[in-house]
C-alpha cells in the first residue's frame, strides 16, 4: 500500500491530491484539443471534467493493483495548477507500474513534466517497491517521448497501428525503467 505524506515538493513544484476547487484548472487543461490530441479522450466539457475530478479526488492512496495516484501539480511560487501526474499500479505479482502526465501548454518546455514525473518514479520504486515502471505514448507525441528519455527510461517497443483511437489507427511507443536502473541513476 502507498499513501504518500502530502504535499510532495520539488524545487519548483507541489504535488498534492485534487480537490473540488481544482475544477476550473482541470477544465482549462482537459478542454483543450491540443492537450487531448494524443489521449484516449477528446476535449471534455465541464460536466465531463467534473466527473473526472470526482474520480481524481479519490485517487490519493494505492491499496492494490488496478489503482492509481492522480495528483495535481502546482507551481510552488504561485499555487497555480499547471498539470497532473499519475502512477498506476498495474500488477502486484510482477511488481509493475506505469506513469503518466498531462501539462498545460502554457507551461511546456520548462522541465515541469520531467520534474513531477520523477517524483512518481521515486514513489513507485522506493515506496511501493515496484520492479518495473513503463510509460506509454502515442508515437506521434515526440515531446512526451523526450520527457521519458530525460527521466532515463529506455524505449522498448513500437507497436504499429495497435490501437484504434478517435477514428484512426495509432502507433504506441512503450518506454520502461527497472528498479535497478532507477537506483543506479
Amino acid at each position: 500500500m502507498l499513501r504518500p505524506a502530502y504535499p510532495l515538493k520539488t524545487a519548483r513544484l507541489i504535488l498534492r491530491p485534487y480537490t473540488p476547487a481544482d475544477l476550473d484548472a482541470l477544465y482549462d487543461l482537459q478542454s483543450r484539443p491540443e492537450v487531448t490530441r494524443y489521449l484516449y479522450f477528446g476535449p471534455r466539457d465541464r460536466d465531463e471534467v467534473r466527473e473526472a475530478l470526482d474520480q481524481k479526488t479519490q485517487a490519493v492512496t494505492l491499496t492494490d493493483e488496478g489503482g492509481n495516484l492522480s495528483l495535481a501539480v502546482e507551481l510552488a511560487e504561485t499555487g497555480q495548477v499547471i498539470g497532473e501526474v499519475i502512477l498506476f499500479w498495474r500488477s502486484r505479482a510482477h511488481r509493475q507500474g506505469e506513469v503518466g502526465y498531462l501539462f498545460h501548454p502554457d507551461h511546456g518546455g520548462r522541465g515541469y513534466a520531467t520534474e513531477a514525473t520523477r517524483v512518481m518514479l521515486r514513489l513507485g520504486f522506493e515506496d511501493l517497491g515496484l520492479h518495473r515502471i513503463i510509460g506509454r505514448i502515442d508515437a506521434r507525441n515526440t515531446a512526451s517521448g523526450r520527457v521519458l528519455e530525460r527521466l532515463g527510461m529506455r524505449r522498448e517497443a513500437h507497436f504499429v497501428q495497435n490501437e484504434f483511437v478517435k477514428g484512426e489507427w495509432a502507433d504506441e511507443v512503450v518506454y520502461a525503467m527497472l528498479e535497478t536502473e532507477w537506483r543506479a541513476d
